[in-house]
């Protein structure tokens, strides 16, 4: 059935307060979803931290974000990059890394690090300018030490 001219006057004369409701209806729904899709990407995209003793069992290709100590004595510059090894904070366990990109100024053996790596073959393989150090903490038992001594 076409619409009638009395029809389309009608639809085109909407009063101002429905107006008003359908816009914040439809404003509201609009933020809901991007609310929503907001906290999903942000809970895909989490990674956990993993220290090199848990990933004795990594699989290949599959992106873990590292943590632990660069090893003493293991780093290693080439042309292209570093290697160097992670080990766990209580040394037990390391594992070897080769990166490429930038390198924060504090990175350096014995230092805390964040970095996201993916495994080929023996090795872990850092992505491109995923490198983070850590700070030392001013609550740290050594560093406790030392301001108590100068004290």
């Amino acid at each position: 059935m076409p619409p009638t001219s009395a029809r389309l006057r009608y639809l085109a004369v909407v009063q101002p307060a429905r107006k008003r409701k359908i816009r914040l209806v439809v404003a509201l729904s609009a933020a809901v979803l991007l609310a929503v899709a907001l906290v999903l990407t942000s809970i895909n995209a989490s990674s956990k931290a993993v220290q090199p003793s848990d990933l004795q069992s990594a699989q290949a290709g599959v992106a873990y974000q590292l943590t632990g100590k660069v090893q003493d004595g293991s780093v290693r510059t080439n042309g292209d990059g570093m290697t160097f090894r992670v080990r766990d904070r209580d040394g037990a366990t390391s594992v070897p890394v080769s990166y490429e990109g930038a390198v924060p100024d504090p990175f350096k053996e014995g230092r805390e690090v964040i970095v996201t790596v993916r495994k080929e073959g023996t090795t872990f393989v850092g992505e491109r300018d995923s490198l983070v150090t850590k700070c030392p903490s001013k609550f740290t038992e050594d560093a406790t030490k030392s301001q108590t001594q100068k004290s």
